[in-house]
């Protein structure tokens, strides 16, 4: 039995590899693939990458283009989620803040540098033509439970996540939105350490078969939204909504696409370099 350790976060977007997983599918194939919740988001699991605890992560696409550039020794083989992620931004729900542009100037919350609540609060300050030297400031809460730590007692004023997985927070009164940034490319990829991709490339093919042969027709599962809402603890319209603005991919993220990531992540200073599309992505 071959053991593969994976990584992602616990979200909704992730439900196929539970589904999978629960069918006894990779062990069928001969593999024990384990998956690890990582609540910290890209950037936990990019050090998880760097220091083997996971082979494989399914992560932001600039996150891990990011780290892949800062010499994290791993490769992209696979889009898996192909629609951009709609990121919420939320304050306290106290907050004096009431519109986007009252959060100029004022401290983001960011699970760590380099995650993804980092990378797009450039992203929405760039699209609300904010000094980014001036307008910026981060306070690192970890975490989705810190940023509420963090938002209630005035540690940070506003926090950017996923939409749909603070939709709880919102409805019962933690946070407020005062609007959405979607990533302007795909959100998520499978990223792959280099080492177990020449090490044991017929195993992540079965892999990859697998969980595409699942995402392929996953909205076409019997009661998915009751699923999901069930198991995210959130509403059944919520779900459908998200469902309807969300498409899985089972090809390889292309050329211009990341190209067009890495462009603005260089244009952020997030990045020191745009490097060849082979450096980032591996077909396999």
């Amino acid at each position: 039995m071959k053991q593969v350790n994976i990584g992602g976060v616990p979200e909704h977007f992730n439900l196929a590899w539970y589904l999978t997983l629960k069918n006894g599918e990779y062990k069928e194939e001969g593999i024990n693939l384990r998956w690890h919740d990582y609540y910290g988001g890209t950037g936990a699991m990019c050090k998880a990458l760097r220091d083997k605890e996971i082979d494989i992560a399914v992560i932001l696409t600039e996150g891990i283009t990011k780290d892949i550039i800062a010499g994290n020794p791993s490769k992209i083989v696979q889009t898996f989620v192909q629609t951009p992620l709609v990121w919420g931004i939320h304050v306290a729900a106290n907050s004096k803040h009431k519109t986007i542009s009252d959060l100029k100037g004022t401290k983001a919350a960011i699970s760590r540098y380099g995650s993804g609540s980092h990378l797009m609060a450039y992203i929405n300050a760039e699209s609300n033509h904010w000094d980014l030297e001036k307008d910026l400031d981060f306070e690192v809460i970890k975490n989705l439970n810190g940023a509420v730590e963090g938002l209630t007692n005035g540690k940070a004023d506003y926090f950017l996540w996923e939409k749909f997985t603070t939709k709880p927070l919102v409805d019962d009164g933690t946070f407020r939105s005062v609007g959405n940034c979607p990533s302007p490319w795909p959100c998520f990829v499978i990223a792959v350490r280099e080492d177990f991709i020449n090490n044991e490339e017929d195993t992540l093919k079965t892999i990859l078969d697998i969980i595409n042969n699942t995402t392929v027709d996953f909205k076409h599962i019997p009661s998915i939204d009751k699923t999901i809402a069930n198991r995210y603890e959130q509403k059944i319209e919520d779900v459908q909504d998200w469902l309807s603005l969300t498409e899985w991919s089972q090809e390889v993220i292309d050329e211009d696409t990341l190209m067009t990531v890495q462009k603005e992540l260089f244009n952020l200073n997030i990045i020191p370099e745009i490097v060849d599309y082979n450096k980032l992505v591996t077909k396999i």
